[in-house]
Protein backbone atom coordinates (compact mmCIF):
# COMPACT_ATOMS: atom_id res chain seq x y z
CA UNK A 1 0.00 0.00 0.00
CA UNK A 2 1.42 3.68 -0.77
CA UNK A 3 1.99 5.60 1.91
CA UNK A 4 -0.21 8.61 3.61
CA UNK A 5 2.15 11.02 2.19
CA UNK A 6 1.87 9.75 -1.48
CA UNK A 7 -2.14 9.79 -1.21
CA UNK A 8 -1.53 13.31 0.32
CA UNK A 9 0.78 14.56 -2.95
CA UNK A 10 -1.42 12.30 -5.25
CA UNK A 11 -4.72 14.12 -3.86
CA UNK A 12 -4.00 17.81 -3.19
CA UNK A 13 -3.56 18.15 -6.62
CA UNK A 14 -7.01 16.98 -7.92
CA UNK A 15 -10.39 19.18 -8.64
CA UNK A 16 -12.93 19.09 -6.81
CA UNK A 17 -14.96 17.25 -9.51
CA UNK A 18 -12.45 14.54 -9.58
CA UNK A 19 -13.85 13.89 -6.32
CA UNK A 20 -17.34 14.13 -6.24
CA UNK A 21 -18.05 13.31 -10.02
CA UNK A 22 -16.20 10.34 -9.49
CA UNK A 23 -18.79 8.46 -6.84
CA UNK A 24 -21.40 10.03 -8.84
CA UNK A 25 -20.19 8.32 -12.14
CA UNK A 26 -19.92 4.75 -9.69
CA UNK A 27 -23.52 5.72 -8.24
CA UNK A 28 -25.11 6.77 -11.39
CA UNK A 29 -26.29 4.11 -14.03
CA UNK A 30 -28.64 6.18 -16.39
CA UNK A 31 -31.57 3.72 -18.34
CA UNK A 32 -31.12 3.05 -21.77
CA UNK A 33 -33.35 5.40 -23.87
CA UNK A 34 -34.94 3.02 -26.68
CA UNK A 35 -37.15 5.80 -28.35
CA UNK A 36 -36.95 5.66 -32.36
CA UNK A 37 -33.65 7.23 -34.27
CA UNK A 38 -33.54 10.61 -35.07
CA UNK A 39 -34.16 10.87 -38.95
CA UNK A 40 -30.65 11.15 -41.06
CA UNK A 41 -29.18 14.68 -41.79
CA UNK A 42 -28.71 15.39 -45.41
CA UNK A 43 -25.39 15.67 -46.35
CA UNK A 44 -24.60 18.51 -48.67
CA UNK A 45 -21.26 18.92 -48.41
CA UNK A 46 -17.66 16.97 -48.92
CA UNK A 47 -16.65 14.22 -47.09
CA UNK A 48 -12.98 13.35 -46.89
CA UNK A 49 -10.72 10.48 -46.47
CA UNK A 50 -9.55 9.70 -43.39
CA UNK A 51 -5.64 8.44 -42.50
CA UNK A 52 -5.46 4.76 -43.10
CA UNK A 53 -5.24 3.09 -40.00
CA UNK A 54 -3.15 -0.51 -40.21
CA UNK A 55 -6.00 -3.13 -40.90
CA UNK A 56 -6.83 -4.82 -37.16
CA UNK A 57 -9.35 -7.20 -38.18
CA UNK A 58 -7.81 -10.26 -39.73
CA UNK A 59 -10.57 -12.39 -40.11
CA UNK A 60 -14.37 -12.42 -39.88
CA UNK A 61 -13.05 -13.41 -35.93
CA UNK A 62 -10.00 -12.79 -35.43
CA UNK A 63 -8.03 -9.33 -34.48
CA UNK A 64 -4.75 -7.97 -33.75
CA UNK A 65 -4.86 -5.80 -31.27
CA UNK A 66 -1.56 -3.86 -29.49
CA UNK A 67 0.46 -6.88 -30.88
CA UNK A 68 -1.97 -9.40 -29.86
CA UNK A 69 -3.96 -11.70 -31.87
CA UNK A 70 -6.99 -13.60 -30.21
CA UNK A 71 -10.14 -15.41 -31.68
CA UNK A 72 -13.30 -13.37 -31.02
CA UNK A 73 -15.76 -16.40 -31.74
CA UNK A 74 -17.64 -16.83 -28.19
CA UNK A 75 -19.98 -13.78 -27.17
CA UNK A 76 -18.74 -13.70 -24.11
CA UNK A 77 -14.77 -12.13 -25.85
CA UNK A 78 -16.21 -8.36 -25.56
CA UNK A 79 -15.82 -8.73 -21.49
CA UNK A 80 -13.54 -12.11 -21.05
CA UNK A 81 -12.05 -11.35 -17.48
CA UNK A 82 -8.31 -12.72 -18.16
CA UNK A 83 -7.77 -10.32 -21.25
CA UNK A 84 -6.04 -7.22 -20.95
CA UNK A 85 -8.77 -4.12 -20.65
CA UNK A 86 -6.99 -2.07 -23.24
CA UNK A 87 -7.07 -4.91 -25.92
CA UNK A 88 -11.09 -4.72 -25.20
CA UNK A 89 -11.10 -1.46 -25.64
CA UNK A 90 -9.71 -2.06 -28.40
CA UNK A 91 -12.17 -5.02 -29.84
CA UNK A 92 -14.79 -2.16 -28.94
CA UNK A 93 -13.43 0.69 -30.90
CA UNK A 94 -14.37 -0.76 -34.40
CA UNK A 95 -11.19 1.51 -35.74
CA UNK A 96 -11.42 -0.97 -38.89
CA UNK A 97 -13.97 0.15 -40.34
CA UNK A 98 -11.64 3.01 -41.59
CA UNK A 99 -8.59 1.49 -41.65
CA UNK A 100 -6.54 0.65 -44.95
CA UNK A 101 -8.48 -1.49 -47.62
CA UNK A 102 -11.59 -1.19 -44.94
CA UNK A 103 -13.89 -1.80 -48.38
CA UNK A 104 -12.27 -5.55 -49.20
CA UNK A 105 -14.13 -6.48 -45.02
CA UNK A 106 -17.26 -5.37 -45.72
CA UNK A 107 -19.09 -8.31 -45.32
CA UNK A 108 -17.17 -8.86 -42.15
CA UNK A 109 -17.77 -5.18 -40.94
CA UNK A 110 -21.50 -5.80 -41.25
CA UNK A 111 -21.15 -9.24 -39.35
CA UNK A 112 -19.69 -7.43 -36.38
CA UNK A 113 -21.75 -4.86 -36.17
CA UNK A 114 -24.57 -7.00 -36.08
CA UNK A 115 -22.58 -9.04 -33.27
CA UNK A 116 -21.72 -6.57 -30.96
CA UNK A 117 -25.65 -5.16 -30.85
CA UNK A 118 -26.85 -8.30 -30.10
CA UNK A 119 -24.03 -9.40 -27.34
CA UNK A 120 -23.63 -6.32 -26.23
CA UNK A 121 -27.26 -5.06 -24.22
CA UNK A 122 -27.21 -1.54 -23.43
CA UNK A 123 -25.74 -0.52 -20.24
CA UNK A 124 -23.13 -3.55 -19.65
CA UNK A 125 -19.74 -4.34 -20.58
CA UNK A 126 -16.70 -2.37 -21.67
CA UNK A 127 -18.35 -1.37 -24.57
CA UNK A 128 -20.76 0.95 -22.91
CA UNK A 129 -17.72 2.92 -20.70
CA UNK A 130 -17.93 5.98 -22.07
CA UNK A 131 -14.45 6.02 -23.62
CA UNK A 132 -14.81 3.04 -26.35
CA UNK A 133 -18.32 3.97 -26.52
CA UNK A 134 -17.55 7.64 -27.74
CA UNK A 135 -14.75 5.93 -30.69
CA UNK A 136 -17.24 3.69 -32.33
CA UNK A 137 -20.08 5.96 -32.20
CA UNK A 138 -17.20 8.40 -34.32
CA UNK A 139 -16.12 5.48 -36.36
CA UNK A 140 -19.81 4.15 -37.04
CA UNK A 141 -20.34 7.85 -38.76
CA UNK A 142 -17.20 8.02 -40.09
CA UNK A 143 -18.11 4.29 -42.06
CA UNK A 144 -21.40 5.63 -42.81
CA UNK A 145 -19.87 8.90 -44.50
CA UNK A 146 -17.27 7.09 -46.71
CA UNK A 147 -20.69 5.00 -48.50
CA UNK A 148 -21.55 2.45 -46.12
CA UNK A 149 -25.19 1.89 -44.94
CA UNK A 150 -26.22 1.63 -41.51
CA UNK A 151 -29.23 -0.28 -41.34
CA UNK A 152 -32.39 0.71 -39.56
CA UNK A 153 -31.59 -1.00 -36.63
CA UNK A 154 -27.83 0.04 -36.55
CA UNK A 155 -28.96 3.80 -36.57
CA UNK A 156 -31.65 2.80 -33.70
CA UNK A 157 -28.31 1.05 -31.40
CA UNK A 158 -26.27 4.20 -32.55
CA UNK A 159 -28.87 6.43 -31.15
CA UNK A 160 -28.83 4.38 -28.12
CA UNK A 161 -25.43 4.76 -27.60
CA UNK A 162 -25.45 8.39 -28.38
CA UNK A 163 -28.52 8.93 -25.32
CA UNK A 164 -26.20 6.93 -22.95
CA UNK A 165 -23.32 8.81 -23.67
CA UNK A 166 -24.84 12.09 -23.20
CA UNK A 167 -25.34 10.91 -19.71
CA UNK A 168 -22.13 9.64 -19.12
CA UNK A 169 -19.85 12.21 -19.54
CA UNK A 170 -16.13 11.84 -17.85
CA UNK A 171 -16.02 15.09 -16.09
CA UNK A 172 -14.31 13.15 -13.21
CA UNK A 173 -11.78 12.42 -15.74
CA UNK A 174 -11.44 15.46 -18.06
CA UNK A 175 -8.55 15.47 -20.22
CA UNK A 176 -8.59 13.56 -23.37
CA UNK A 177 -11.56 11.54 -22.15
CA UNK A 178 -13.82 14.56 -21.69
CA UNK A 179 -12.63 15.88 -25.72
CA UNK A 180 -13.38 12.51 -27.26
CA UNK A 181 -16.71 12.31 -25.29
CA UNK A 182 -17.52 16.16 -26.91
CA UNK A 183 -16.06 14.68 -30.20
CA UNK A 184 -18.87 12.17 -30.49
CA UNK A 185 -21.42 14.71 -29.03
CA UNK A 186 -21.18 16.94 -31.72
CA UNK A 187 -20.62 14.05 -34.45
CA UNK A 188 -24.18 12.69 -33.59
CA UNK A 189 -25.18 15.86 -33.54
CA UNK A 190 -24.35 16.39 -37.25
CA UNK A 191 -25.27 12.83 -38.34
CA UNK A 192 -28.45 13.11 -37.05
CA UNK A 193 -31.20 15.73 -37.16
CA UNK A 194 -33.92 17.38 -35.12
CA UNK A 195 -33.91 18.87 -31.64
CA UNK A 196 -32.52 16.02 -29.95
CA UNK A 197 -29.53 15.75 -32.40
CA UNK A 198 -29.02 20.00 -32.12
CA UNK A 199 -29.26 19.17 -28.21
CA UNK A 200 -26.25 16.36 -28.38
CA UNK A 201 -24.12 19.25 -30.78
CA UNK A 202 -24.67 21.72 -28.59
CA UNK A 203 -23.88 19.51 -25.80
CA UNK A 204 -20.10 19.00 -27.25
CA UNK A 205 -19.72 22.40 -28.78
CA UNK A 206 -20.10 23.91 -25.01
CA UNK A 207 -18.32 21.27 -23.70
CA UNK A 208 -15.24 22.44 -26.25
CA UNK A 209 -15.36 25.53 -26.24
CA UNK A 210 -14.47 25.16 -22.50
CA UNK A 211 -11.99 22.10 -23.10
CA UNK A 212 -10.05 23.45 -25.62
CA UNK A 213 -8.58 26.66 -24.53
CA UNK A 214 -7.13 24.41 -21.98
CA UNK A 215 -6.36 21.24 -23.47
CA UNK A 216 -4.37 22.77 -26.05
CA UNK A 217 -1.61 25.53 -24.76
CA UNK A 218 -0.43 28.24 -26.71
CA UNK A 219 2.67 26.90 -28.17
CA UNK A 220 0.12 24.51 -30.21
CA UNK A 221 0.83 21.17 -27.72
CA UNK A 222 -1.74 18.93 -25.73
CA UNK A 223 -1.58 19.58 -22.32
CA UNK A 224 -1.03 16.08 -20.88
CA UNK A 225 2.79 16.44 -22.74
CA UNK A 226 2.82 12.85 -24.80
CA UNK A 227 3.06 13.05 -28.45
CA UNK A 228 1.51 10.34 -29.15
CA UNK A 229 -2.62 11.70 -27.63
CA UNK A 230 -1.23 15.16 -29.17
CA UNK A 231 -1.60 13.62 -32.43
CA UNK A 232 -4.92 11.51 -31.42
CA UNK A 233 -6.40 14.79 -29.89
CA UNK A 234 -4.99 16.54 -33.34
CA UNK A 235 -7.16 13.98 -35.45
CA UNK A 236 -10.02 14.73 -33.40
CA UNK A 237 -9.78 18.57 -34.53
CA UNK A 238 -9.18 17.36 -37.82
CA UNK A 239 -12.10 14.94 -37.87
CA UNK A 240 -15.01 17.82 -36.52
CA UNK A 241 -13.64 20.10 -39.50
CA UNK A 242 -13.72 16.92 -41.71
CA UNK A 243 -18.07 16.50 -40.85
CA UNK A 244 -18.44 20.56 -41.10
CA UNK A 245 -17.37 19.99 -44.61
CA UNK A 246 -19.78 17.54 -45.20
CA UNK A 247 -22.42 19.06 -43.31
CA UNK A 248 -21.98 23.33 -43.86
CA UNK A 249 -23.28 26.01 -42.42
CA UNK A 250 -24.37 24.27 -39.00
CA UNK A 251 -21.57 25.37 -36.95
CA UNK A 252 -20.77 29.20 -36.38
CA UNK A 253 -17.88 30.16 -38.74
CA UNK A 254 -15.58 31.89 -36.15
CA UNK A 255 -16.18 28.44 -33.89
CA UNK A 256 -14.70 26.92 -37.16
CA UNK A 257 -11.93 29.27 -37.44
CA UNK A 258 -10.93 28.91 -34.10
CA UNK A 259 -10.39 25.12 -34.75
CA UNK A 260 -8.63 25.87 -38.11
CA UNK A 261 -6.22 27.94 -35.61
CA UNK A 262 -5.58 25.47 -33.47
CA UNK A 263 -5.27 22.84 -35.86
CA UNK A 264 -2.26 24.75 -37.45
CA UNK A 265 -0.45 25.31 -34.03
CA UNK A 266 -1.03 21.46 -33.38
CA UNK A 267 0.17 20.36 -36.89
CA UNK A 268 3.73 22.10 -36.06
CA UNK A 269 4.10 21.01 -32.56
CA UNK A 270 3.59 17.21 -33.37
CA UNK A 271 6.03 17.86 -36.36
CA UNK A 272 8.58 19.77 -34.06
CA UNK A 273 8.45 16.67 -31.89
CA UNK A 274 8.94 14.04 -34.43
CA UNK A 275 12.49 12.89 -35.15
CA UNK A 276 14.33 12.63 -38.97
CA UNK A 277 12.25 9.16 -39.64
CA UNK A 278 9.03 10.14 -39.34
CA UNK A 279 7.49 9.09 -36.10
CA UNK A 280 7.18 11.14 -33.05
CA UNK A 281 9.68 11.01 -29.90
CA UNK A 282 8.70 8.80 -27.03
CA UNK A 283 7.92 11.38 -23.94
CA UNK A 284 5.27 10.20 -21.51
CA UNK A 285 2.90 7.99 -23.09
CA UNK A 286 3.33 7.55 -26.05
CA UNK A 287 3.77 4.44 -28.95
CA UNK A 288 3.95 3.87 -32.25
CA UNK A 289 0.88 2.99 -34.63
CA UNK A 290 -1.99 3.92 -31.86
CA UNK A 291 -2.45 7.62 -33.28
CA UNK A 292 -1.94 8.28 -36.97
CA UNK A 293 1.37 8.95 -38.14
CA UNK A 294 2.70 12.64 -38.95
CA UNK A 295 3.20 12.11 -42.54
CA UNK A 296 -0.35 10.71 -42.57
CA UNK A 297 -1.71 13.90 -40.40
CA UNK A 298 0.06 16.12 -42.92
CA UNK A 299 -1.89 14.87 -45.94
CA UNK A 300 -5.01 14.60 -43.66
CA UNK A 301 -4.57 18.40 -43.27
CA UNK A 302 -3.72 18.93 -47.24
CA UNK A 303 -6.99 17.51 -48.05
CA UNK A 304 -8.47 19.35 -45.81
CA UNK A 305 -7.41 22.60 -47.37
CA UNK A 306 -5.63 23.97 -44.40
CA UNK A 307 -1.92 25.69 -44.47
CA UNK A 308 1.00 23.40 -43.83
CA UNK A 309 2.96 24.00 -40.71
CA UNK A 310 6.64 24.90 -40.62
CA UNK A 311 9.25 23.78 -38.13
CA UNK A 312 11.83 25.78 -37.05
CA UNK A 313 15.35 24.19 -36.56
CA UNK A 314 15.75 25.37 -32.72
CA UNK A 315 13.09 26.64 -30.24
CA UNK A 316 11.70 26.64 -26.64
CA UNK A 317 8.11 25.04 -27.18
CA UNK A 318 6.65 26.63 -24.29
CA UNK A 319 4.43 26.52 -22.29
CA UNK A 320 4.26 22.83 -23.21
CA UNK A 321 7.77 22.56 -21.76
CA UNK A 322 9.69 21.08 -24.44
CA UNK A 323 12.21 22.08 -27.14
CA UNK A 324 13.92 20.91 -30.37
CA UNK A 325 17.49 21.34 -31.41
CA UNK A 326 18.65 20.76 -35.14
CA UNK A 327 22.31 21.59 -36.30
CA UNK A 328 24.01 19.59 -39.43
CA UNK A 329 22.80 16.14 -39.49
CA UNK A 330 21.89 15.81 -35.70
CA UNK A 331 18.18 16.46 -33.90
CA UNK A 332 17.61 16.73 -30.20
CA UNK A 333 14.29 16.94 -28.32
CA UNK A 334 14.48 17.96 -24.99
CA UNK A 335 11.61 17.38 -22.10
CA UNK A 336 12.42 20.80 -19.83
CA UNK A 337 8.71 21.20 -18.44
CA UNK A 338 6.54 19.71 -16.22
CA UNK A 339 5.34 16.67 -16.36
CA UNK A 340 1.67 17.49 -17.19
CA UNK A 341 -1.50 19.46 -15.77
CA UNK A 342 -0.94 19.35 -11.89
CA UNK A 343 -4.72 17.73 -11.43
CA UNK A 344 -3.99 15.34 -14.46
CA UNK A 345 -0.48 13.50 -14.79
CA UNK A 346 -1.59 10.23 -15.27
CA UNK A 347 0.19 9.83 -18.88
CA UNK A 348 3.19 11.24 -17.46
CA UNK A 349 6.43 9.53 -16.33
CA UNK A 350 8.93 10.41 -14.36
CA UNK A 351 11.54 12.12 -17.42
CA UNK A 352 12.05 15.36 -16.62
CA UNK A 353 15.28 16.50 -18.23
CA UNK A 354 15.27 13.49 -20.50
CA UNK A 355 16.07 13.91 -24.28
CA UNK A 356 16.12 11.85 -27.65
CA UNK A 357 19.04 12.23 -29.93
CA UNK A 358 18.73 11.93 -34.15
CA UNK A 359 22.10 11.73 -35.93
CA UNK A 360 22.38 11.15 -39.43
CA UNK A 361 18.74 10.39 -39.46
CA UNK A 362 19.11 7.68 -37.03
CA UNK A 363 17.44 7.18 -33.37
CA UNK A 364 20.41 6.94 -31.31
CA UNK A 365 18.85 7.70 -28.04
CA UNK A 366 15.23 6.89 -26.88
CA UNK A 367 13.09 6.87 -24.28
CA UNK A 368 11.91 3.26 -23.47
CA UNK A 369 8.25 3.76 -25.00
CA UNK A 370 4.96 2.04 -23.54
CA UNK A 371 4.08 -1.26 -23.85
CA UNK A 372 1.13 -1.38 -21.18
CA UNK A 373 -1.38 0.18 -19.17
CA UNK A 374 -1.70 -2.66 -16.90
CA UNK A 375 -0.90 -2.24 -13.27
CA UNK A 376 2.37 -4.13 -12.82
CA UNK A 377 6.09 -3.91 -12.07
CA UNK A 378 7.01 -3.09 -15.76
CA UNK A 379 4.44 -0.18 -16.24
CA UNK A 380 5.81 1.24 -12.93
CA UNK A 381 9.72 0.37 -14.86
CA UNK A 382 8.57 2.13 -17.48
CA UNK A 383 7.39 5.42 -16.08
CA UNK A 384 11.05 5.39 -14.02
CA UNK A 385 13.49 7.56 -14.32
CA UNK A 386 15.70 5.21 -14.65
CA UNK A 387 13.77 4.43 -17.96
CA UNK A 388 14.38 7.36 -19.42
CA UNK A 389 17.74 9.63 -20.38
CA UNK A 390 18.19 11.44 -17.68
CA UNK A 391 19.35 11.17 -13.85
CA UNK A 392 18.70 9.32 -10.99
CA UNK A 393 19.35 10.15 -7.46
CA UNK A 394 20.03 7.54 -4.94
CA UNK A 395 17.56 5.17 -6.67
CA UNK A 396 14.91 7.26 -6.63
CA UNK A 397 12.78 8.76 -9.47
CA UNK A 398 12.38 12.69 -10.26
CA UNK A 399 8.87 12.37 -9.77
CA UNK A 400 6.73 9.79 -7.42
CA UNK A 401 5.18 7.72 -10.08
CA UNK A 402 3.00 4.66 -8.30
CA UNK A 403 -0.04 2.77 -9.37
CA UNK A 404 -0.59 3.00 -13.43
CA UNK A 405 -1.37 6.32 -14.04
CA UNK A 406 -0.81 8.21 -10.15
CA UNK A 407 1.93 10.75 -9.71
CA UNK A 408 2.94 11.92 -5.53
CA UNK A 409 5.22 14.38 -5.41
CA UNK A 410 6.66 15.64 -9.09
CA UNK A 411 9.47 17.45 -10.60
CA UNK A 412 9.06 21.39 -11.35
CA UNK A 413 11.98 22.60 -13.82
CA UNK A 414 13.20 26.15 -13.72
CA UNK A 415 15.86 28.76 -15.14
CA UNK A 416 15.12 26.91 -18.40
CA UNK A 417 17.22 28.94 -20.79
CA UNK A 418 18.11 28.64 -24.50
CA UNK A 419 21.43 30.15 -26.59
CA UNK A 420 21.59 29.99 -30.63
CA UNK A 421 23.70 30.99 -33.17
CA UNK A 422 24.78 29.83 -36.60
CA UNK A 423 27.00 26.98 -35.29
CA UNK A 424 25.97 25.93 -31.88
CA UNK A 425 23.12 25.42 -29.41
CA UNK A 426 22.46 25.15 -25.88
CA UNK A 427 19.66 24.82 -23.57
CA UNK A 428 19.96 24.45 -19.90
CA UNK A 429 17.46 23.36 -17.11
CA UNK A 430 17.56 22.72 -13.36
CA UNK A 431 14.41 20.58 -11.70
CA UNK A 432 13.73 20.10 -7.87
CA UNK A 433 12.38 16.58 -7.95
CA UNK A 434 15.17 15.38 -5.24
CA UNK A 435 14.08 18.29 -3.00
CA UNK A 436 12.26 15.90 -0.55
CA UNK A 437 15.29 13.33 -0.06
CA UNK A 438 17.42 14.43 3.19
CA UNK A 439 19.59 16.18 1.74
CA UNK A 440 17.57 18.06 -1.02
CA UNK A 441 19.67 17.47 -4.15
CA UNK A 442 19.11 19.43 -7.30
CA UNK A 443 19.56 18.49 -10.90
CA UNK A 444 21.03 20.77 -13.60
CA UNK A 445 21.52 19.38 -17.25
CA UNK A 446 23.03 21.11 -20.27
CA UNK A 447 22.86 20.03 -23.50
CA UNK A 448 25.40 22.04 -26.00
CA UNK A 449 24.88 20.51 -29.77
CA UNK A 450 27.27 21.72 -32.62
CA UNK A 451 27.44 20.40 -35.87
CA UNK A 452 29.48 16.88 -35.49
CA UNK A 453 29.18 16.73 -31.60
CA UNK A 454 26.77 16.53 -28.09
CA UNK A 455 27.71 17.24 -24.48
CA UNK A 456 25.47 16.38 -21.92
CA UNK A 457 26.74 17.95 -18.74
CA UNK A 458 24.48 17.12 -15.58
CA UNK A 459 25.10 18.99 -12.52
CA UNK A 460 24.15 17.89 -8.82
CA UNK A 461 23.94 20.40 -5.92
CA UNK A 462 22.74 19.01 -2.48
CA UNK A 463 23.79 15.90 -0.41
CA UNK A 464 23.86 12.53 -2.09
CA UNK A 465 25.47 9.11 -2.62
CA UNK A 466 25.16 8.40 -6.28
CA UNK A 467 23.58 9.57 -9.14
CA UNK A 468 23.61 7.65 -12.38
CA UNK A 469 22.80 9.34 -15.45
CA UNK A 470 21.24 6.56 -18.18
CA UNK A 471 21.27 7.07 -21.85
CA UNK A 472 19.34 4.33 -23.97
CA UNK A 473 20.50 3.37 -27.14
CA UNK A 474 18.14 2.69 -29.78
CA UNK A 475 18.52 -1.09 -30.67
CA UNK A 476 19.88 -0.60 -33.93
CA UNK A 477 22.19 1.08 -32.88
CA UNK A 478 25.21 -0.99 -31.73
CA UNK A 479 27.93 0.27 -28.65
CA UNK A 480 31.54 -0.52 -27.98
CA UNK A 481 33.27 0.02 -25.25
CA UNK A 482 37.41 0.69 -25.31
CA UNK A 483 37.23 1.44 -21.50
CA UNK A 484 34.99 2.09 -18.62
CA UNK A 485 34.86 5.67 -20.19
CA UNK A 486 35.06 6.10 -23.46
CA UNK A 487 33.83 3.77 -26.91
CA UNK A 488 31.73 3.84 -29.95
CA UNK A 489 28.29 3.68 -31.52
CA UNK A 490 28.17 2.06 -34.39
CA UNK A 491 24.92 2.86 -36.59
CA UNK A 492 23.38 0.11 -39.22
CA UNK A 493 24.34 2.70 -41.80
CA UNK A 494 27.84 2.56 -41.29
CA UNK A 495 28.79 5.48 -39.41
CA UNK A 496 30.42 5.95 -35.85
CA UNK A 497 29.73 8.16 -32.83
CA UNK A 498 32.31 8.42 -30.33
CA UNK A 499 31.59 8.26 -26.37
CA UNK A 500 33.67 9.71 -23.66
CA UNK A 501 32.29 10.05 -20.14
CA UNK A 502 33.89 12.19 -17.68
CA UNK A 503 33.20 12.11 -13.90
CA UNK A 504 31.61 8.76 -13.60
CA UNK A 505 31.96 5.14 -14.22
CA UNK A 506 30.45 3.43 -17.22
CA UNK A 507 28.28 0.70 -17.37
CA UNK A 508 26.70 -0.87 -20.53
CA UNK A 509 22.93 -2.38 -19.12
CA UNK A 510 21.00 -4.82 -20.91
CA UNK A 511 17.25 -3.18 -21.19
CA UNK A 512 14.51 -3.02 -23.39
CA UNK A 513 12.48 -0.81 -25.65
CA UNK A 514 8.69 -0.52 -26.14
CA UNK A 515 8.28 1.39 -29.17
CA UNK A 516 4.79 -0.14 -29.71
CA UNK A 517 1.66 -1.44 -27.07
CA UNK A 518 2.40 -5.40 -26.72
CA UNK A 519 6.08 -5.05 -27.93
CA UNK A 520 9.63 -5.61 -26.37
CA UNK A 521 12.69 -5.34 -28.01
CA UNK A 522 16.36 -5.92 -26.32
CA UNK A 523 18.85 -2.56 -26.49
CA UNK A 524 21.49 -1.48 -24.54
CA UNK A 525 21.88 1.22 -21.75
CA UNK A 526 25.19 3.62 -21.22
CA UNK A 527 24.83 4.06 -17.06
CA UNK A 528 27.34 6.75 -16.01
CA UNK A 529 27.16 6.20 -12.18
CA UNK A 530 29.37 8.83 -9.95
CA UNK A 531 29.45 9.78 -6.33
CA UNK A 532 30.35 13.52 -7.40
CA UNK A 533 28.72 16.51 -8.57
CA UNK A 534 29.19 16.12 -12.19
CA UNK A 535 29.10 13.73 -14.77
CA UNK A 536 29.60 14.94 -18.54
CA UNK A 537 29.02 12.85 -22.07
CA UNK A 538 30.44 13.90 -24.83
CA UNK A 539 29.66 12.58 -28.30
CA UNK A 540 31.15 12.98 -30.94
CA UNK A 541 30.51 12.38 -34.94
CA UNK A 542 31.89 13.17 -38.17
Amino acid sequence: MPAITTYFHTLRHLRPIQFYGRIWFRLYRPRPDFRIAPPLRPITGSWKALPARTPNLLGPERCRFLNQERDIISPSVWNQANCDKLWLYNLHYFDDLNADTASKRTVWHRALIERWIAENPPGFGNGWEPYPLSLRIVNWIHWALAGNELEETWQHSLAVQVRYLSRRLEHHLLGNHLFVNAKALIAAGWYFSGSEADSWRQTGLNLLARELPEQILEDGGHFERSPMYHALILQDLLDLLNLAQAYPNIVPESTLTTWRQKAVLMCQWLYAMSHPDGEIALFNDAAFGIAPSPSQLKDYVARLGLPPSSVPSVGLLMPSGYARLEVGLAVLLLDVGEIGPDYLPGHAHADTLSFELSVYGQRVFVNSGTSTYGSSSERERQRSTAAHNTVSIDGQNSSEIWGSFRVARRAKPHSVEIEANADTQLVRATHNGYHWLPGRPEHQREWCLTPHSLTVRDHITGKFEEAIAYFHIHPAVKIHAASFRHGTLNLPSGQIISWRIEGGIATIDPTTYHPEFGLSQPNMTLAARSTGTTIILQLAWD
